[in-house]
């Protein structure tokens, strides 16, 4: 599990293709202070898995799915990229949870400067994903833990300070480029046992039945 607190950028140094599987050995300091063989580390937003690595640089597997569903597929050597470790259990957590599964990559529509931030608009390629976006709700843009300020029924935006503008590879993207986006999980989690419906007051367990609905949701104010 990650925060979406970038610690590093990274700089690609080699990625091996064969088909829709990669090998990407990265340039990094910080990263390796502590790295062991097996670590996750978020590349872009993406939970990848240590194979080696040196002092100056680690490699990490893609494999055909993350290919298929992320932005990985269009690196190239010298390209920057968004670092982060897994949390650490007496670490803070600055961001949100972050599981660095990509639930769909989005374009850059506009990046426009609002005095002393900048505002991106993302149009997402999976639709469906709105359904677990809301406005003063988290979203995490290539692994960096962001607000949204504005949703619409086909596009997001937020607002970067120039902190984080200037510590992410946001400092590189514009108009056209391609990001991953990774959706709260809280809203998906929620999702999921709302499809089951009440518990089975049949089964004969002496359990309560669940008054979990999406009216109770909306009736305490949480939709």
């Amino acid at each position: 599990m990650f925060t979406g607190i970038i610690e590093e950028i990274g700089h690609m140094r080699r990625i091996h293709s064969v088909g829709q599987a990669m090998v990407l050995t990265i340039g990094a300091r910080k990263i390796l202070e502590d790295v062991h063989l097996g670590d996750s580390i978020s590349v872009n937003g993406v939970c990848l898995t240590v194979i080696s690595f040196d002092n100056e640089s680690f490699s990490v597997d893609v494999m055909p799915e993350t290919y298929r569903k992320t932005n990985l597929r269009k690196l190239q050597a010298g390209t920057r990229v968004n670092l982060e470790r897994a949390m650490a259990a007496n670490g803070r957590f600055g961001g949100h949870i972050v599981q660095g599964h990509v639930d769909s990559t989005a374009t850059i529509i506009s990046r426009i400067p609002e005095e002393n931030a900048v505002v991106y608009r993302f149009e997402p390629e999976d639709k469906h994903i709105f359904r677990y976006i809301i406005a003063g709700g988290s979203i995490t843009i290539d692994g960096i833990s962001l607000t949204v300020v504005d949703v619409t029924e086909r596009d997001l935006a937020v607002s970067i300070i120039p902190h984080t503008l200037a510590q992410t590879v946001l400092h590189d993207k514009k108009a056209g480029d391609t990001i991953n986006m990774e959706c709260d999980v809280l809203g998906k989690y929620m999702e999921r046992l709302l499809k089951f419906g009440p518990a089975d007051a049949s089964a004969g367990n002496g359990k309560k039945q669940s008054t979990l609905s999406a009216s109770f949701l909306a009736d305490h104010g949480f939709m």
